[in-house]
């Protein structure tokens, strides 16, 4: 199935580059372009020493009709508490 091996290969480099995926919330492919929302505990050890509420980054990644990664960027952070609404873009 092809979305299991886009959202194997999001995993995979969140994993190796960024940090482990928490949650991956969305899966999209429009024309051609695979776009994936994830969602990042961030610094959790950090957060954790100091006694707050964890920080929750939400990412974008964009994977080519090969399932490779073209791009990727930070969308938003909030605290893991704190209720966000997504807007499809």
């Amino acid at each position: 199935m092809k979305v299991m091996k886009v959202l194997n290969e999001v995993s995979q480099f969140f994993n190796e580059n960024i940090a482990p995926p928490h949650k991956i919330i969305s899966a999209r492919k429009k024309e051609g372009e695979w776009r994936v929302l994830v969602e990042v505990i961030e610094e959790k050890e950090y957060m954790k020493k100091y006694a707050r509420d964890q920080m929750v980054g939400l990412y974008e990644a964009f994977l080519d009709e090969n399932h490779e990664i073209t791009g990727f960027s930070r969308l938003s952070m909030r605290y893991r508490s704190d209720i966000e609404e997504h807007e499809e873009q």
